[in-house]
């Protein structure tokens, strides 16, 4: 299965999907198309992790004070379904090995 998950509003992203072939990609725009408790459940299975999938980047992380809460991968879960912001990204999963948000190894990998 080769999809990204990605916002086309993130200048990040864009520059990323722009640099990649993704002609044989599935594209979901999160903010229009939102992640589904499914997809989010597949992600969780290929990372064993909500909380390597959730970006601490998002603006709302520090409006919700959140850094300053003991948040438990059950929270991290909720807070992904409820805003498409908290997401990294881009996500792109490929062949079961998923790659989340844009440091310079993810991008590199």
């Amino acid at each position: 299965m080769k999809k990204i998950y990605y916002l086309k509003t993130c200048d990040t992203c864009r520059r990323i999907l722009n640099k990649m072939d993704t002609t044989s990609f599935v594209l979901q725009e999160i903010k229009s198309e939102p992640i589904t408790v499914k997809q989010l459940e597949e992600l969780f299975a290929l990372t064993k992790s909500y909380e390597a999938l959730f970006s601490r980047r998002a603006k709302k992380y520090k409006q919700m004070d959140l850094k300053n809460q003991n948040l438990t991968e059950k929270d991290y879960r909720q807070l992904i379904l409820d805003e498409y912001t908290f997401l990294k990204r881009p996500v792109i999963i490929i062949n079961n090995k998923v790659f989340a948000g844009n440091t310079k190894k993810e991008i590199t990998a």
